[in-house]
């Protein structure tokens, strides 16, 4: 059996605040940075997304905080949980704050360092792999290849309370594959100010739900289809939708391998 070599690793001190991306479920894609952080956590504040076989990795003796928001139910205020690690930290707690996902990809991890910083907190940050980037990629799709796109937009669909959101119309006229988070409760709007902008309903689209669990299922089909699909009840968050010429791959890469068979 080959050895893992060994890792230089910032040092998880008491009263510190670390920021771990837990990736997109699948504890195989961590890293190994975030497999320390749960093996030497006093208290581990998880959000909702953080699979269940991630947060058993972590000893019985670190204790598990939810501090989950998913639209539509009560959940945690991002002021109550940075108060809430601020706090833990000065107990002298080693604090793992894990989000699904990278925390600085639609995570409010930039909220919660500044938040830090103010309280004079120590922290450190350990990305993870972003469910939008690993969702096309488990299913062989490049976010960027140069045939089809020299950019890609990544955007969400859930606009905090309060908020417009993203200005879809504006985006559709950038002329570029759109990777979305959080969009299925508002795909049917998103689809229609994407159509104003100058997309085609017919523009191709997929959809990977609950991405790298053993639940994940892949939705193929055109814009419009899956703006029904999710209004029918037939496609289910959490998942991530990529829209444009990069959901074609899928094709051409079948028919190569028909090709050469």
């Amino acid at each position: 059996m080959m050895r893992l070599p060994e890792i230089e690793t910032p040092a998880f001190a008491p009263g510190s605040v670390w920021l771990v991306g837990a990736g997109p479920g699948d504890p195989g894609l961590l890293t190994l940075h975030a497999v320390k952080a749960l093996a030497e956590a006093d208290v581990i504040v998880h959000d909702a997304l953080v699979d269940p076989r991630i947060l058993a990795l972590a000893p019985p003796s670190a204790r598990r905080e939810y501090a989950g928001k998913r639209g539509g139910k009560p959940s945690a205020s991002q002021r109550d949980i940075c108060e809430r690690l601020i706090a833990l930290a000065r107990e002298g707690l080693r604090v793992l704050r894990l989000k699904g996902g990278d925390p600085f990809v639609f995570g409010r991890g930039g909220e919660e360092v500044l938040a830090l910083a103010a309280a004079g907190v120590p922290f450190h940050v350990v990305p993870g792999l972003s469910s939008g980037i690993a969702a096309l990629a488990a299913h062989a799709v490049p976010a960027t290849t140069r045939d089809t796109n020299q950019a890609v937009i990544l955007a969400t669909g859930h606009a905090a309370p309060g908020e417009a959101g993203a200005d879809w119309a504006a985006l559709a006229r950038a002329g570029v594959p759109i990777v979305l988070y959080m969009a299925v409760a508002n795909l049917p709007a998103i689809v229609a100010g994407l159509k104003d902008g100058g997309m085609p309903g017919a523009t191709p689209a997929l959809a990977v739900e609950q991405v790298s669990t053993p639940a994940e299922r892949l939705v193929e089909g055109t814009l419009d289809e899956l703006a029904t699909l999710a209004a029918a009840g037939g496609l289910n968050a959490p998942a991530v939708i990529a829209v444009g010429a990069i959901a074609r791959f899928r094709a051409t890469l079948a028919a190569r391998l028909r090709e050469a068979s």
